[in-house]
């Protein structure tokens, strides 16, 4: 009995997303990949990313990142720029907080050539009025 309620404690810890989490983390990202709006992130927030100063974190870290991104992609004769996120490999859920991994491609031109780059894109989110946000997310090369 004992070795029941462990494992029904650490299941309520963390666990798999309800369909209703999972379907509304992934309208988050879809919204905020489509978008870049700030609107889907929290705030304060976290970034890291490949490329500039790597990091961005506080109240404006999402609007931040969209100027840094643009800004390098001028710099660097970045076009076109389409990131695919591809079906979660995991959405976990603890209580208002939530964890989740997208295998992730990022096409582009960099001064005319494509470019094609495989990555893993993590999230964390936390639930804000009842709305998913996403509190920090980090780009991973593969």
């Amino acid at each position: 009995m004992r070795k029941i309620i462990i494992a029904a404690a650490l299941a309520a810890i963390a666990s798999p997303a309800a369909a209703s989490d999972q379907t509304d983390i992934e309208a988050v990202v879809k919204g905020y990949n489509s978008a870049l709006s700030p609107s889907y992130c929290a705030s304060p927030a976290a970034i890291i990313d490949e490329f500039g100063q790597h990091s961005w974190i506080g109240a404006t870290a999402c609007a931040d990142w969209a100027a840094a991104f643009n800004a390098d992609a001028k710099a660097n004769g970045i076009t076109d720029p389409v990131v695919t996120p591809g079906k979660p490999e995991h959405i976990l859920v603890n209580g208002d907080r939530a964890y989740a991994v997208f295998p992730a491609t990022y096409d582009f031109k960099e001064k005319g050539k494509k470019v094609h780059e495989k990555s893993s894109w993590t999230f964390a989110f936390q639930k804000i009025g009842g709305q998913w946000k996403i509190a920090a997310w980090t780009w991973s090369l593969h």
